[in-house]
């Protein structure tokens, strides 16, 4: 007789979840694009300060959000089989967070418009792709123990 409690429940990785890593993607992707190629401007507006004294490089951080923001997005057409590049893209995304908080904060000020990017443009996208990543991740699990 089959117990309901005694099969595994079949984890799920649901057309939403690829929603959200293709919007997040396209979210980092485009974040990272203004701070590559607009970086001063968009310094002295998240500073909110028409001039900053020293002009901070952005190349880096913008090349880097914008890897990790394609990867996110290629990612989200196929999450389990593509589960590296998911990784990437956290991965990527993590080294924007510390990047953005070790080589520009001790530059600028705290105000509440860093906050909005700290907060919702770097911390809730990785709380939110780490856990499809963390989804995509059962999944792959779950199928690698059924028989072939």
């Amino acid at each position: 007789m089959n117990n309901p409690s005694d099969t595994p429940e079949f984890p799920m990785f649901t057309m939403s979840n690829r929603g959200i890593l293709l919007l997040s993607g396209i979210y980092t992707a485009a974040w990272a694009a203004f701070f590559k190629w607009f970086g001063p401007q968009l310094f002295s507006w998240l500073s909110m300060q028409a001039y900053l004294e020293d002009s901070m490089p952005t190349g880096f951080y913008g090349s880097i959000g914008i890897i990790a923001g394609v990867s996110l997005l290629l990612s989200a057409f196929y999450p389990i089989s593509w589960i590296y590049l998911l990784a990437a893209g956290v991965f990527g995304k993590l080294v924007s967070i510390l990047t953005f908080l070790l080589l520009y904060m001790p530059n600028l000020e705290w105000n509440k418009r860093i906050a909005f990017h700290i907060i919702f443009n770097e911390a809730l996208c990785l709380l939110l792709i780490g856990i499809m990543l963390w989804k995509a991740w059962q999944v792959r699990k779950y199928l690698q123990t059924l028989p072939e």
